[in-house]
């Protein structure tokens, strides 16, 4: 079930204030009936789609020290996650001798994670779909019992080489729904004789991967390396930014088959002549709608037609389709073939979407101090309260507008002064994550021997070993009792896949509406996977929130919704 709810986060409220925040928002994709809520042990009951209704308050109002009417929390453990007990801040906030709880306490709907989900599965066989015997057995090793969706539409149509669009939901298995068929188009053109295996034996790959980030394009790598140690083998490598350049040219003398880049390292290869495209067979862009925003990306593209033998695949694969990305995709290849899977412009059925207004007191001066204020309270008090082992906070990065003198004056002293320039370039890196830095010193200062909460920082900010390495701990199990936090921005919800996700907190509303589906889209991945997405929200960021959240719940597309900024 696909539950939205409008928490009135009431940080600071006077018991006059607490009259005022009656509202609770239930958004059910299976519920369409109104139910009373007082008859249910949860405040967050279905009161159907989209329809706010005046309820009980969800503050609990106490009096002196009993507590015994608190209702628990219910937590999804880890298998290997024991909780335990937080530092305490405080219990509440205290106005005229009087406490009030400051998010309330609930019971979420009861999910198991045993369950997987029917829809997530086609109802075909990979053998059904034309797999041969070798990758099936490759696949299974690798634990896939059944195509999902999205695997079982793309794989014909791939395989025959088709050039397509592939389009579905966060976590649907896109990356092995081209995967799996361009490697059986090869081995088979291998065992055919169409091609040669000495072909790779050059600096001229089969397959090109472009992906925006050096982090998806390292998780498509050990995509690669785990299909081809699993009975089908082929040579793959990654060539991105922050690494050894000089290393990357030698594997890559070395020949490969499948070659994964970012834009930026793959225009560096090409024009200096260390990469040739001569035996191209498919170039697969992934996470394409991300791409067309990278500066480096409409130039690596014409580069990469030209360079490319004209009877080259082209595979444009992505969780959300705007409107100007598919306009540019249908004007430079007419004939590509659309494959949208089954959750395209939704979110998975087993994410519980909770809005939490953190707008403040309708007293309260509502500033960026304030609205950062009431974020921060409430961020601890699921910290405190809802310990779980992962949790992603997504921030906002802050753009610093100069005026055209100030711009002006910084790059004529910058060309004077070489250090000066780069010391510009890395402040300005560390102004636009200036809310990250804030969010993850919160969660040290909240435990500041970090007994029980690990911080994770992952950001452009940092270098690329950096985020490799939070990238690589988080996937790790954590210890017990310990709650995993990784401090991000977008950075972190292109493509890459968390897995056991169990929170997801979006600290900062996104300007993006499609970055909405991206972010929240990095818990309840898979067949089986559930979790929960809180999104904080101040002032017009709540209606938007419910829009996103109500075409979500449609299927329609989010390009008409506004930006929040």
């Amino acid at each position: 079930m696909v539950v939205g709810q409008l928490v009135p986060s009431n940080l600071f409220l006077n018991r006059s204030a607490a009259t005022r925040h009656r509202h609770l928002l239930c958004v059910s994709a299976n519920d369409t009936t109104s139910t009373n809520n007082t008859d249910n042990g949860s405040p967050f009951s279905s009161f159907g789609r989209l329809k706010a209704q005046k309820v009980k308050t969800l503050l609990v109002h106490r009096r002196g020290k009993d507590q015994s009417h608190r209702r628990p929390v219910h937590l999804e453990d880890d298998d290997d996650y024991v909780a335990t007990p937080r530092p305490r801040r405080s219990q509440s906030r205290t106005r005229g001798g009087e406490r009030w709880d400051m998010i309330p306490n609930y019971t979420p709907p009861a999910q198991s994670k045993s369950v997987s989900d029917t829809k997530f599965f086609s109802l075909k066989s990979f053998k059904e779909i034309g797999c041969s015997e070798y990758m099936i057995e490759s696949l299974q090793k690798l634990l896939f019992s059944r195509p999902s969706h999205v695997q079982a539409m793309a794989f014909t149509p791939v395989i025959s080489g088709k050039t397509c669009v592939i389009a579905d939901q966060s976590g649907s298995g896109k990356t092995f729904a081209y995967l799996a068929p361009i490697i059986q188009r090869l081995r088979q053109q291998e065992l055919e004789g169409i091609i040669s295996k000495s072909s790779s034996q050059a600096p001229s790959p089969r397959v090109l991967v472009l992906a925006p980030t050096a982090e998806l394009a390292s998780q498509v790598l050990d995509n690669c390396r785990s299909l081809s140690k699993s009975g089908v083998p082929f040579k793959s490598m990654v060539v991105t930014g922050g690494f050894r350049q000089k290393t990357q040219l030698e594997n890559l003398q070395q020949g490969v088959d499948v070659l994964i880049a970012t834009p930026g390292r793959f225009l560096f290869l090409i024009n200096q002549g260390f990469l040739h495209l001569t035996n191209l067979r498919c170039a697969v862009l992934d996470e394409v709608d991300i791409l067309f925003g990278d500066e480096d990306f409409e130039v690596a593209l014409q580069s990469l037609i030209n360079s490319s033998p004209v009877d080259t695949q082209y595979l444009f694969v992505t969780a959300t389709l705007p409107k100007n990305v598919y306009t540019k995709l249908v004007e430079v290849f007419p004939d590509c073939e659309m494959i949208m899977g089954p959750g395209m412009h939704r979110i998975s059925s087993r994410l519980q979407e909770i809005i939490v207004d953190c707008s403040g007191e309708d007293g309260q001066e509502k500033t960026p101090d304030t609205a950062f204020l009431n974020k921060k309270t409430a961020l601890l008090q699921l910290v405190e309260e809802s310990p779980v082992p992962r949790t992603i906070v997504f921030c906002n990065k802050v753009f610093h507008i100069l005026t055209f003198e100030t711009y002006f004056l910084y790059f004529q002293f910058s060309m004077q002064h070489l250090s000066f320039y780069f010391g510009v370039i890395l402040q300005k890196k560390k102004l636009q994550i200036e809310t990250c830095r804030k969010v993850e010193n919160l969660l040290k200062r909240f435990d500041r021997k970090g007994n029980c909460v690990q911080v994770l920082p992952f950001h452009a900010a940092m270098t690329q070993e950096s985020r490799l390495a939070s990238m690589e701990e988080f996937t790790r199990s954590p210890s017990k009792g310990v709650s995993q936090f990784m401090v991000c921005t977008d950075r972190a919800s292109r493509g890459i896949d968390f897995a056991r996700v169990d929170h997801v907190i979006l600290f900062d509303f996104p300007r993006d509406p499609s970055e909405y589906v991206r972010r929240v889209g990095r818990t309840a991945r898979g067949a089986k996977g559930v979790g929960k997405a809180f999104i904080f929200v101040v002032g017009k960021q709540v209606s938007l929130a419910r829009k996103i959240m109500e075409r979500n719940q449609k299927g329609h597309p989010l390009h008409d919704v506004p930006s929040a900024y």
